[in-house]
């Protein structure tokens, strides 16, 4: 129901009304905001998968962090299908990004890093996208999730530095137990 905005409307309901006119999605943000909609899916799927492997093969410490990063996704999964509905979009939830399971844990975090870069340049871009488009409100959520991206990034590639400078054995050994 759309309020009938006079000069008589106080002051604070007539600029809430405007606001809600403008900020109302432009078509081009919600199909890219989709579409982090799609990675971030894609990403729990993925992360799922390779926690549950890994406790499966004794590694409770390594599930514990992936399964971590699974939950940090759904929260951004959420926070972008709130934007996209906020926006009168339509959240796409049935499309998935080819999801990468790997056979072991060293290609399990190189898959895992792949798609966390390339979430990173799917931000940056969004972001560019939201800030041109003058939307700050989406500009300052795809921030937030960036930055935790770029944790991810930072956490993997940790994991990864660790594997090549103990050997895959004695990293391993360190991910054992709970």
């Amino acid at each position: 129901m759309r309020t009938v905005v006079t000069e008589s409307t106080p002051r604070l309901l007539r600029r809430k009304e405007k606001e809600d006119i403008e900020m109302k999605g432009n078509g081009k943000l919600i199909l890219a905001l989709n579409g982090l909609l799609a990675d971030e899916l894609t990403a729990i799927n993925q992360y799922v998968v390779h926690a549950e492997m890994a406790e499966n093969w004794g590694y409770g410490k390594l599930k514990k962090s992936v399964r971590a990063r699974s939950i940090t996704e759904m929260k951004h999964a959420e926070d972008l299908i709130e934007r996209i509905l906020f926006l009168e979009g339509t959240p796409i939830v049935g499309k998935l990004a080819k999801i990468h399971i790997g056979s072991d844990i060293p290609q399990q975090c190189a898959n895992d890093l792949a798609s966390e870069m390339t979430a990173v340049a799917s931000y940056n871009s969004a972001i560019k996208s939201a800030t041109d488009m003058g939307d700050n409100a989406t500009k300052e959520i795809l921030e937030g999730i960036l930055k935790d991206e770029d944790g991810h990034v930072n956490e993997i590639e940790e994991k990864l530095d660790q594997i090549k400078q103990m050997g895959i054995q004695h990293f391993l050994a360190t991910q054992a137990g709970e």
